[in-house]
């Protein structure tokens, strides 16, 4: 792949701008790549062209074998698509079969000038593996699988018409709201895979499952919606968040945190129903993160947290692990590479916060050296899906467009989330976590610990929703330059 030249990193509190049209998908086929062929470059206008010729030709071809749900309608096929269904369905088969082949094969990218995402090695996306090689396009967990799982995933974007945040007289978050959509996605999965489990699928029918669209109403963008940009702002004002500004990953964990609890008062103060049904932990190092080593798991500290939320029983709650980092100073130190690229081996798996400095994404997947991710920098307008509504337009809340980032070019500033559904889940996140730290050579991302001595245990029993455990830090040369590598503010 070529380099790429990283975006400058603004300065703090400025408004972010969108990501360069060089990283923009080409939508061919449901996946899109941010990079073109190696060895020449094209203009915008015959990248634009080639977008629309692709787009027109061959989505209807991929459309056939992405699982031949349902049949296309007669009036949006292409003609190309009308011959092979005037044949029988044998010979729809063996013609989607050759069609299949062929557009896998990397001899027709080359032909189209263009690089694809999925390339034959396999694809980890939130603790899943897909086979995308063209030996294994019989098996079900190939291109169309992952397509199918990835565009069930909930978007959440840029919009644009919602009521005025607080004071500000914004009613649009475009150009500085891409880290509280990347967290709305992170939280948003954790909430499917608790109440629908991770091999849900949005179904191509309506009514629609109240669970799926009661966790869209919870992130509309109105002060009624319990995780709205509008009361997450409200919920950071003391870690920075403030509308039209731009806040890093630990503010935003903590923004969630505060909301959080905020909402677990309020639902008890009034017998209300709980939005969210799973503790919140926030991991962290020394100085509550602001400074400190790597953070550590302390499992004591997960059952306290489950023993407050269910009011001193001895019974284990859902956790989501939010894991803020920073893994280097001005780009990330390659060594911790491999090793955020083994969190999405986890069956807990939730993805990252991160992208390019100064353009936060959420990080899915990966597949070799790159980074998959659903972009929160698309412009729409803002909708309304009440929590009772099972035939609402849920389709701007979903992206089969697949992008990728180069791993090396991640900002060094982000966060990793993992959801554990219960006691043996959190064991088994333990378990794969410890044997991570131990490939780590030194540098590990992140701890387990049973407990924390006393004095450097930072965990503060009044807040009830997270903790922040001792630097498990070391005197290992982390960046091969002969010192230690700092820790910046995160």
């Amino acid at each position: 792949m070529p380099e790429r030249e990283e975006a400058p990193v603004p300065p703090p509190d400025s408004p972010r701008e969108e990501e360069d049209a060089a990283a923009a998908a080409v939508p061919v086929a449901s996946v899109a790549s941010s990079s073109f062929g190696s060895d020449h470059k094209e203009d915008s206008g015959s990248r634009q062209t080639k977008a629309s010729i692709l787009s027109g030709v061959f989505t209807p071809p991929f459309a056939l074998f992405e699982g031949q749900q349902q049949e296309q309608d007669s009036s949006s096929s292409s003609p190309a698509c009308d011959a092979i269904s005037t044949k029988s369905s044998s010979g729809s088969y063996a013609w989607s079969r050759i069609l299949r082949r062929f557009v896998g094969s990397s001899s027709m990218w080359r032909l189209l000038g263009c690089a694809k995402v999925l390339t034959s090695s396999d694809v980890w996306f939130l603790g899943k593996c897909y086979k995308v090689s063209p030996e294994e396009e019989e098996s079900g967990d190939g291109h169309a699988a992952f397509l199918e799982d990835f565009s069930s995933k909930i978007w959440i974007t840029y919009r644009k018409g919602f009521d005025a945040i607080s004071d500000s007289k914004l009613t649009s978050d475009v150009n500085w709201g891409c880290m509280v959509r990347s967290s709305q996605m992170l939280v948003a999965q954790a909430l499917i895979f608790h109440h629908l489990g991770r091999s849900w699928r949005k179904p191509p029918e309506k009514p629609y499952n109240p669970d799926y669209i009661g966790v869209l109403h919870l992130f509309g963008d109105s002060e009624a919606c319990a995780f709205s940009i509008h009361n997450l702002l409200q919920a950071g004002r003391n870690y920075g968040l403030a509308a039209g500004s731009w806040v890093g990953p630990y503010a935003m964990c903590r923004a969630w945190q505060t909301l959080i609890r905020t909402n677990r008062e309020q639902a008890g103060a009034v017998n209300g129903k709980e939005n969210f049904p799973m503790i919140l932990y926030v991991v962290s190092g020394d100085e509550d993160g602001e400074r400190g080593g790597a953070p550590v798991v302390c499992i004591d500290v997960a059952a306290q947290l489950c023993s407050d939320f269910n009011k001193e029983q001895s019974t284990w709650s859902p956790i989501l692990l939010l894991v803020p980092l920073v893994l280097g100073l001005d780009k990330i130190n390659p060594r911790y590479i491999p090793l955020l690229k083994e969190t999405f081996t986890f069956p807990q798996s939730l993805g990252i916060l991160g992208g390019k400095p100064g353009t936060s994404t959420y990080i899915a997947g990966v597949q070799d050296d790159r980074a998959l991710y659903l972009d929160p920098h698309d412009v729409q307008m803002a909708v309304d899906i009440a929590p009772d509504n099972l035939e609402a337009d849920t389709s701007s809340y979903h992206c089969s467009v697949v992008r990728d980032l180069a791993l090396e070019q991640i900002d060094p500033s982000l966060a990793i989330g993992f959801y554990c559904r219960d006691k043996d889940d959190f064991d088994d996140f333990c378990s794969r976590a410890s044997e991570l730290a131990e490939k780590a050579n030194g540098a590990p991302l992140f701890t387990v610990v049973q407990s924390i001595e006393p004095l450097k245990q930072m965990y503060k029993q009044d807040d009830g929703l997270g903790c922040s455990g001792s630097s498990m830090g070391n005197d290992d040369d982390l960046d091969g330059s002969g010192e230690a590598e700092e820790w910046q503010i995160l």
